[in-house]
């Protein structure tokens, strides 16, 4: 998210979104990884003591999660950081200064998603839509399926998939399929990411979202074919302009439909 990390479009609508949806007078929060790269004096971060004590597991190791906060000054927003000290403090996000993909960002991006569903579980803060921004979060609609379907805070949210264009050619390690395992979580409900690759994973998210945006034009043509397929809410999201009213109108849609149910 714009402006602690930098310049795309993901980074862009991350901003853009959840800005304008505030101004619209919806209650928003923004949670994203803390990576090392991100200036924690200059962006004035500081760690939220009362939700400590959070412990991620993945496979084997227990990893304690230390989420921090910032307020956007020009939208008056709160932003919530999750931290690590073994996945999140070198100095670059994603790619080291060769350019060469992090080998451990299939477990960085397990706790991320663990992480993001307990963070908000301890806030007490229930939302009525979550909505998850390409492959780092792309495990978060499978876990609301699954195992927090029947908690006080998910069991009323709506989870909303934005897929993204393909944002790395390499391929995860085969164990990413058991350490993305949680209690509730079988092995055949990993199915839709056995490709192990940027594709795979926005059709995992796909498969267990409640409704699905398209980004751009330069998704993937089996992710784009996936969403058609889904018979699901669909919005392609082309139109950068008309960001917010079309997002507005999709989650009104979405809200609706979930209100005509109860």
């Amino acid at each position: 998210m714009q402006p602690y990390l930098e310049l795309s479009a993901i980074a862009q609508a991350a901003l853009e979104l959840p800005k304008s949806m505030q101004e619209k007078g919806m209650e928003i929060r923004v949670l994203m990884p803390r990576y090392g790269c991100i200036n924690e004096r200059r962006h004035r971060l500081h760690e939220v003591v009362r939700l400590s004590g959070i412990n991620i597991v993945i496979g084997d190791s227990d990893n304690p999660l230390i989420i921090k906060v910032a307020s956007l000054p020009s939208a008056k927003m709160q932003v919530y950081f999750l931290d690590n000290e073994d996945y999140f403090q070198r100095k670059c996000a994603l790619r080291d200064e060769k350019d060469n993909f992090f080998d451990d960002n299939y477990e960085r991006m397990i706790f991320f998603n663990k992480g993001v569903l307990e963070t908000v579980q301890k806030l007490g803060w229930a939302p009525d839509i979550i909505h998850c921004s390409g492959w780092m979060s792309s495990l978060i609609p499978l876990y609301v399926k699954k195992y927090y379907r029947h908690t006080a805070v998910f069991k009323e949210s709506k989870v909303i998939f934005t897929a993204y264009e393909n944002q790395f050619n390499e391929t995860f390690p085969a164990d990413f399929m058991e350490k993305a395992l949680m209690e509730d979580v079988q092995p055949e409900d990993l199915a839709p990411f056995a490709g192990l690759d940027d594709a795979a994973l926005n059709l995992g998210g796909i498969a267990y979202a409640d409704a699905v945006v398209l980004a751009n034009d330069q998704v993937n043509q089996a992710v784009k074919d996936a969403a058609h397929l889904a018979e699901k809410p669909l919005l392609n999201g082309h139109n950068a302009d008309a960001l917010a009213e079309t997002h507005f109108e999709f989650y009104q849609k979405i809200l609706a439909a979930q209100a005509a149910l109860v």
